[in-house]
């Protein structure tokens, strides 16, 4: 068969041959880097800012046992770096009314359980308990046994807003006691409610927090006529009011040497909680509780030692930060590292920790995707390749051979123009290989295909010479 003027010969090789093919290493290593921008960015919104450096507390009014605990936390706070402001009160009720204010800017305050309405702001979480106020009621006359007998009296439940009043108020209405008709409700509270029960001005008074410290109920065990009421019922009101305790205050704590109080006293109490917004940062709560440890934690006529601050709380649902704390303490970083210094640490964790976890299985699998990238050209010009030789196998005319020799230069053009790595050379030429396997068997075929319809494709200058080689006369002989 003579060749065809139109065939192209093979085109030289100009693959270009690199160390990395950088390219496909980038959509390689694409995906991982997005998982991990991902991951970062979820890192992030999740990530608690810093720590403040300011904190509020609403304690009491000046002097009072809950406002000097919170200059004891202002001193503690501040080896920590973080300035704590005290605002006074006039007690629980108003510490509560400024938690529940976000226009207040108050961060945390002590409350006692019980004070303010049943249903609580969602906002609010505890730090856990941090003492026992119980209510001592002292009284003139003969011994009452039961609370519905100060009806008709002269009670003094403390000023508006102190949880003595709120607590007071709730036991007496239990007993079919309200403000109003007979029975007077008078605001004094403290030393001055002392002297004036002393006095004869008042019958009964309704003393708690700082009231109930040894020296104001010393003086009044020493009164005559003056006794302290005992809360024989006490099982009852703790069923009750879920947000008390019964307590039992032993003979003699006041004066073992007068035997002060002469006999056991059931009481009643609820507890003052550490009450904060639920947006308080989770190192300032472990900082606040490690003050609450420091303040609250000694032993007194109420309480061991130890006992708190606790994680058993009465009005406000246990905040995460506390709970965690009270089960294991201060987290490593915290134990080890200076505040600020840990509280830096612990926010670049979390975005190290899930960017380690995205990166390390991910660049494992880089070199895998890489080289599937690169093996995917060779194995796209195999389908090619195998589909024009399946397509060869059958019958078609000299003009359809031709194009498929056009069609297998066309192929081989374009892998010698590749871009390919240095390791995957191999792979390279033995496709090259395949290529020039795959021309052999269709000139293979075509030769044989000549052979078998000889007679039928006669050659136009077929007649120039004889086949057996016999002399043949010129037409100029005849």
């Amino acid at each position: 068969m003579k060749p065809n003027p139109r065939r192209r010969q093979p085109p030289r090789i100009l693959a270009r041959f690199v160390t990395v093919s950088w390219r496909d290493l980038a959509l390689s290593i694409g995906p991982t880097l997005l998982l991990a921008g991902a991951a970062i960015w979820f890192a992030i919104a999740l990530i608690q800012p810093a720590p403040p450096s300011k904190l509020v507390i609403s304690s009491g009014p000046p002097g009072s046992t809950y406002w000097n605990a919170a200059q004891r936390y202002k001193q503690i706070l501040a080896k920590n770096g973080v300035t704590l402001d005290v605002l006074p009160s006039e007690g629980s009720a108003a510490n509560l009314a400024r938690l529940s204010d976000p226009n207040a800017h108050v961060d945390v305050g002590f409350v006692q359980s019980g004070v303010g309405p049943a249903k609580r702001d969602d906002h609010l979480i505890a730090l856990g308990s941090v003492g026992y106020v119980p209510l001592a009621i002292m009284y003139r006359g003969p011994i009452v046994e039961r609370l519905a007998d100060f009806n008709g009296k002269r009670l003094a439940l403390g000023p508006e807003g102190s949880g003595a009043r709120e607590l007071g108020l709730a036991l007496l209405k239990m007993n079919g006691i309200t403000p109003g008709g007979k029975t007077q409700i008078l605001p004094t509270t403290g030393e001055d409610a002392a002297h004036a029960l002393i006095a004869g001005k008042i019958d009964a008074a309704f003393l708690s927090g700082d009231s109930t410290q040894i020296p104001v109920m010393s003086k009044l065990f020493r009164e005559p006529g003056i006794h302290l009421f005992s809360f024989e019922q006490a099982e009852a009101y703790t069923r009750r009011f879920p947000y008390l305790t019964e307590l039992t205050l032993p003979m003699g704590v006041y004066d073992l040497g007068q035997n002060l109080p002469p006999t056991d006293i059931h009481m009643i109490s609820p507890t003052i909680e550490l009450v904060a917004r639920d947006s308080l940062h989770p190192a300032l709560s472990d900082l606040l509780i490690e003050a609450a440890r420091a303040v609250h934690g000694h032993a007194t006529i109420l309480q061991r030692a130890g006992e708190f601050p606790s994680s058993v709380t009465r009005s406000f649902p246990l905040s995460d930060d506390a709970a965690r704390y009270y089960k294991s303490g201060k987290t490593f970083l915290y134990r080890s590292l200076p505040f600020w210094v840990a509280s830096l640490v612990d926010r670049l964790l979390f975005i190290v920790v899930p960017l380690v976890v995205v990166l390390i299985p991910g660049l494992r699998f880089v070199p895998a995707l890489y080289g599937w990238r690169v093996r995917s050209r060779i194995y796209r010009w195999y389908g090619a390749l195998i589909a024009l030789e399946r397509n060869a196998l059958g019958e078609h005319t000299p003009e359809e051979r031709v194009e498929l020799l056009d069609r297998l230069d066309d192929i081989e053009e374009s892998v010698n123009r590749m871009k390919m790595p240095l390791a995957y050379a191999g792979q390279f030429y033995v496709l090259r290989e395949h290529i020039g396997f795959v021309r052999e068997r269709l000139h293979a075929h075509d030769h044989e295909h000549g052979h078998e319809h000889g007679h039928e494709h006669v050659h136009p200058h077929a007649h120039d010479a004889p086949d057996d080689g016999a002399p043949r006369a010129t037409p100029g002989s005849a």
